[in-house]
Parts: C-alpha cells; structure tokens; sequence
C-alpha cells in the first residue's frame, strides 16, 4: 500500500488469517474447560480409537458431518451392543 493511498473497503465478507498461536489456542481451550465446562479437542489428538469414534459419533449426530482427516475414521469399534 502507498503512503497517502485510501484503506481498501473492509466487509464482513473478507477473510482475515487469525493470528493465534497453537499455545494460545491452548491456554482458550483451558480456560474455557476451567471456567464454563467446555471441552474443545482436535480429533486426531484423541488417541483412543473407541473415545474418537465416540466422539466423532456424537459431534456429527448434532452438527452433522464434519471435515476431520481421514485418519481419525482408521480405527473404528466393531459390533453391536455389549462388543458383540
């Protein structure tokens, strides 16, 4: 941009980059557990293949399918009810 020149319209639509680290998202996601009971988790950080599943479950019964890696969907629990 050039000195003197006008800003450039700004607009709801654009999409401006965050500039939030990986420690900051961090420390968020602990605060919001700490203060209001809200668990923010990345899926691939959930080491437990049944947990994942679970998760993964519950998240698209209530928002619907979701954009997580296809390596979250590796290891899926097998059987009916009780593990049979």
């Amino acid at each position: 941009m050039l000195p003197g020149a006008p800003m450039p319209p700004r607009s709801c639509l654009h999409r401006a980059t965050s500039p939030t680290t990986a420690a900051e998202l961090d420390a968020l996601r602990r605060r919001v557990w700490r203060e209001q009971g809200v668990v923010s988790l990345a899926i691939d950080d959930v080491t437990d293949p049944w947990l994942r599943q679970a998760l993964i479950n519950e998240a698209t019964k209530r928002w619907g399918a979701g954009s997580h890696r296809a390596s979250a969907m590796g290891s899926r629990p097998r059987g009916g009810r009780h593990g049979a």
